[in-house]
């Protein structure tokens, strides 16, 4: 692809739009974002608190804990965070630069002050509103569709800012209809490493950071160390597989249990950023194949990762890891010389397999699904160099990888509409 082809700067904008720092999970510090921009508008520390949210951000917050916050779990926890301590400005790093003293402040403000938690009567998949109070005085604030728009700043019935909300899924990003994955490849070796080289050198320190954080302390399950343990003998390729799905799970076990280090999301995900990421540079650097490979091999997977999510929508009962799994297992089919031949057939194997696998929000099984996600993209590959692959009319999967995408955007956005609400009850029952 030439730099002069329109496709060519869109894929740089998408890279740039998606590969974000951000510090915890990306729902409750959206909610913690949301509930800073607040603050900031009433100009004072709130009486009370009104929180309303979509099904799906309360799924994914429900569980997780919120860093910087002395491991408090939930909605109210990473709003009280956002007002007392989080920094506006700072976006998806919001609460990144918490005092212990601050975190004490959270912690008293959760315990004297009202703040209620709603489900917002909302058609969107991604709704998150926060109306703080003060004597007579509000500040309400609104975020849609993704984790850092803010659609609404009003205070005291004056707007201050206002932006339309489409229900069409028209989130302002760049439009992605033109991607596919022979256009990705495409991309993949030709674009200048120079154009990518900032963002995804950024993406490798935070994301391998904090995989080698999640081995080295304990977190959550411990998903990453209970694998290496689990298998002390083996050597060879079967060792460098079993790497790349214990780090990457690692990372996992760290950021959904209270780990303070940042890291670079992918489709709003931070979890779907380090599977998308880690395994492909755990490959990469002990097959020393070059940083040039390297690069163009992640720019592969995130794109994939990305390609693959926007049919289905950045929350849905469809486990995110599972599709930035099958990315990973064609970046590492790439290091290893496959062609777009190969690196499609990998991803329609690794969907047939796993696909299916239920997001019931983030918490420390989400380490377990990135780990079963990274061997089954793996395996994507491994079948085809051995000849083997699902046919078309096998179960979900259709002949051609862009019909096989589709049809797991259908299963995840649509077949799975009753599935994640189901799941939301069960949660909160």
């Amino acid at each position: 692809m030439l730099k002069t082809d329109p496709n060519y700067q869109k894929c740089l904008d998408i890279l740039g739009e998606e590969l974000l720092p951000a510090m915890g999970c990306t729902e409750p510090i959206a909610v913690a974002y949301c509930a800073a921009v607040a603050r900031k508008t009433l100009g004072a520390l709130p009486e009370r608190v009104i929180v309303e949210a979509s099904g799906n951000i309360i799924k994914n917050v429900k569980s997780v804990i919120v860093p910087n916050t002395g491991h408090l779990r939930g909605i109210p926890a990473a709003t009280a965070a956002g007002i007392v301590a989080g920094d506006a400005e700072k976006q998806l790093e919001v609460i990144a630069d918490v005092t212990e003293d601050q975190q004490k402040q959270i912690k008293q403000f959760m315990e004297s002050t009202d703040i209620s938690v709603q489900v917002a009567n909302s058609p969107l998949i991604f709704d998150i509103v926060i109306t703080a109070y003060k004597g007579d005085s509000y500040a309400k604030v609104r975020i849609a569709d993704y984790h850092t728009n803010i659609v609404l700043i009003e205070k005291d019935g004056q707007v201050q800012h206002s932006v339309e909300v489409a229900v069409s899924g028209d989130d302002g990003l760049t439009d992605r209809s033109f991607l596919s994955v022979e256009l990705i490849y495409d991309f993949a070796e030709t674009v200048d490493v120079a154009d990518v080289k900032a963002l995804l050198d950024q993406q490798i320190s935070y994301n391998m950071t904090i995989a080698e954080e999640g081995l080295k302390n304990d977190y959550g399950a411990n998903i990453g160390s209970v694998l290496l343990s689990s298998h002390p003998n083996i050597s060879g390729e079967d060792a460098l597989r079993l790497k790349a799905r214990a780090m990457a799970a690692a990372g996992s076990d760290a950021r959904m249990n209270g780990c303070e280090l940042p890291v670079i999301i992918n489709s709003g995900s931070g979890n779907q950023g380090i599977t998308a990421s880690v395994p492909v540079v755990v490959y990469a650097r002990a097959m020393n194949v070059g940083d040039e490979k390297m690069y163009r091999a992640l720019v592969l997977s995130n794109l994939l990762g990305i390609h693959q999510k926007t049919p289905i929508g950045r929350l849905s009962a469809y486990c995110g890891a599972i599709s930035a799994g099958a990315a990973a297992g064609c970046g590492i089919a790439y290091l290893k010389g496959a062609d777009l031949r190969a690196i499609s057939h990998t991803l329609v194997n690794a969907l047939a397999i796993s696909s299916g696998v239920v997001c019931d929000g983030a918490k420390a099984s989400c380490a377990g699904k990135i780990a079963l996600a990274v061997d089954t993209g793996i395996l994507g590959y491994e079948m085809f160099s051995q000849g083997q692959q699902f046919e078309g009319g096998d179960g979900i999967v259709k002949k051609g990888v862009e019909n096989m995408i589709a049809s797991v955007g259908r299963l995840g956005r649509d077949g799975m509409r009753e599935t994640d609400k189901e799941i939301l009850r069960i949660m909160v029952d």
